[in-house]
């Protein structure tokens, strides 16, 4: 394994609070490693700011350099410093966009130290894909935080094609010192948490479409032991992050992208979420408490009026088999395809990366409780409605009812 001595921290003067600084202050802490505070900027001078950033750090026992600089663009200019400063590990977290993500791996590649490790923050797009361009796609690998950063404990460990074993344990021990939950996972859209989530959210829209609430599809997973629903989660994750996750796949993989809907809608529309006090669901100032929006009951009425939808009255019981037996499935197809390696990996990552309730063990665990072979006839019942390929029973979920077993006996 390789040592992490320091740690690149760009610096946004326009920012109150550094949120970055504050995570690499808290790894830096944990593994004894030194930061560099960069403030990418050439208009104004910010070494008061600097200086007093330095102080706080060295007040906390955290070796602290600073730089003010700039060269053409904000890429250029952490590239340079990258290069000048010699760190060992660069975590890229720009937008889900795979040309800008390439773009930017490509370009700090050519200046890290000899041997520097590369990870992306990339919540779906493939790591292989993206180490294509590199010299040294072995030393690659996909390192997925999940939001909220400081609340949610867990890190997918996304082993590329190419990624050596030196960087996989690497990246498992950091994980593990900076006090996180690292789950070693596959190539594939979404890897394992996000890709269960997006089937989960695909269905949560659809009832919606049929005739649900929002907020009543919300209630009925928070009952489940949620700590929010799908709806408030995105809300508070940003309606544009899920929105710019879906145009990429609409133009990387058109064939099996989510047509357009009405949350679509919202985001063109402004309603981004908590952070623009509107989403699915209106925020009052300071108050973070969902409320029903009726700007968004129109428009929900309008698209389901210009698609020939005539709503129906959904049960709750409906909805909880909706939401989570096409989970279930995506899990098991899952693990089929050698994504993730075991049923306690995907439900630890449901647990500390989603806040699934631990009292019920995790989806595939709840699964067993429920019982696969209910779990699969209803599955199948629905796969033979809908002719939807989300509802096709897995092979190992047919499996596995045929033999009268569960995920974890």
């Amino acid at each position: 394994m390789q040592a992490v001595k320091r740690i690149l921290v760009v610096i946004d003067p326009s920012q109150e609070e550094q949120v970055a600084l504050n995570r690499a202050s808290l790894i830096a802490g944990f593994i004894e490693c030194e930061l560099h505070l960069l403030v990418c900027e050439n208009r104004e001078d910010y070494s008061d700011l600097l200086a007093r950033l330095r102080v706080e750090q060295d007040a906390k026992g955290i070796r602290c350099s600073v730089t003010q600089d700039w060269h053409h663009n904000a890429t250029d200019t952490i590239c340079r410093a990258v290069a000048r400063e010699g760190c060992d590990l660069v975590i890229e977290a720009v937008f889900e966009d795979s040309n800008l993500k390439a773009k930017v791996t490509q370009e700090a590649e050519a200046k890290l130290a000899g041997n520097g490790l590369f990870a992306s923050n990339t919540s779906t797009i493939s790591i292989t894909r993206l180490a294509e361009a590199l010299k040294k796609p072995e030393n690659f690998g996909g390192m997925h935080f999940f939001n909220p950063v400081h609340m949610m404990p867990l890190v997918e460990v996304i082993r590329g094609e190419k990624t050596s074993d030196e960087v996989i344990a690497t990246v498992m021990d950091l994980s593990r010192r900076i006090g996180k939950v690292g789950v070693l996972v596959g190539v594939c859209h979404g890897f394992v948490g996000n890709r269960m989530l997006h089937k989960r959210q695909a269905e949560a829209i659809q009832l919606v479409n049929e005739g649900a609430s929002p907020e009543q599809v919300d209630k009925v997973l928070f009952d489940l032991g949620f700590p929010m629903g799908p709806f408030a989660m995105s809300d508070l994750a940003g309606m544009d992050v899920g929105y710019r996750i879906r145009e990429e796949l609409r133009k990387e993989d058109p064939d099996n992208a989510p047509p357009r809907n009405w949350t679509d809608e919202l985001v063109e529309a402004g309603r981004l979420g908590q952070k623009t006090q509107a989403g699915v669901f209106d925020y009052k100032d300071g108050d973070r408490t969902p409320v029903p929006s009726p700007a968004v009951e129109s428009i929900i009425a309008t698209y389901r009026s210009d698609n020939g939808i005539n709503p129906r009255e959904i049960s709750d019981q409906e909805i909880l088999e909706r939401c989570m037996y096409v989970m279930v499935n995506e899990g098991a197809k899952i693990l089929e395809e050698g994504i993730a390696a075991r049923p306690l990996d995907v439900d630890v990552i449901w647990i500390y990366g989603y806040g699934f309730p631990v009292y019920r063990g995790g989806v595939l665990f709840w699964a067993d409780q429920v019982g696969v072979k209910t779990i699969h006839d209803k599955i199948n019942e629905i796969y033979q409605q809908t002719g939807s390929d989300a509802w096709k029973p897995a092979k190992l979920l047919s499996d596995l009812a045929e033999q009268g077993k569960g995920f974890y006996r």
